[in-house]
């Protein structure tokens, strides 16, 4: 009888401390909603505003937070950045190497801008790198892998 009641608390304890960890889960789950979504804002704020040094923002050549077709210094079209960043990494030949959004981001800072871009590993490059990756919401990664 004793052993019963123990084993009953000692199984109720077990379930209680498993909806604990899922309500656990659950509320980290929101939070990291929460934390990328402040962090897209993040790097919607330093699109749009931050020269790093250079002239213009990213809105110089990418219009419309980078949600328009765009223009290059030199006048050429560019695309949206709609669905950008699912295409990364990605090979370039013109550079004849593997380019990852982050070398992308830079290249731009500096070659577009004159500017000089964050650390790879500093919050401004995660921030920017989160903002584009949010405008790729739904889009298909890995298609620069081919079929």
């Amino acid at each position: 009888m004793v052993r019963n009641r123990l084993m009953n608390r000692l199984t109720y304890l077990g379930w209680a401390f498993g909806v604990l960890l899922a309500a656990r889960g659950a509320w980290a789950a929101e939070d990291g909603k929460a934390a990328l979504a402040a962090m897209a804002a993040e790097g919607q704020k330093l699109f749009t505003s931050e020269s790093f040094g250079g002239s213009g923002t990213c809105e110089t050549c990418h219009l419309e937070g980078g949600r328009a077709p765009g223009k290059l210094p030199d006048g050429r079209p560019i695309p949206s950045l709609i669905g950008a960043a699912a295409h990364f990494p990605r090979y370039a030949p013109r550079r004849g190497q593997v380019v990852t959004l982050t070398t992308q981001i830079a290249n731009c800072i500096k070659g577009a801008l004159h500017g000089t871009p964050p650390a790879y590993d500093s919050r401004e490059m995660t921030a920017l790198e989160t903002y584009l990756a949010s405008l790729a919401k739904g889009t298909v990664m890995g298609s620069q892998f081919g079929p």
